[in-house]
């Protein structure tokens, strides 16, 4: 599944949430840290692993 990076707006605290990608966006996302829902999603990197070389 996913990794998903948000940042809350409240304690501005970053936190990652793994999530299918049909849950993403349906429901607030709550910070683990003060349990705030004013959450935002961040930019984050993506990597991909596969069986070829390259």
């Amino acid at each position: 599944m996913p990794h998903y990076v948000f940042i809350c707006q409240d304690c501005k605290k970053e936190f990652e949430v793994v999530q299918h990608i049909e849950d993403l966006g349906k429901k607030p996302v709550e910070c683990p840290s003060c349990g705030s829902r004013n959450t935002t999603q961040a930019a984050a990197a993506f990597s991909a692993v596969t069986s070829k070389k390259s």
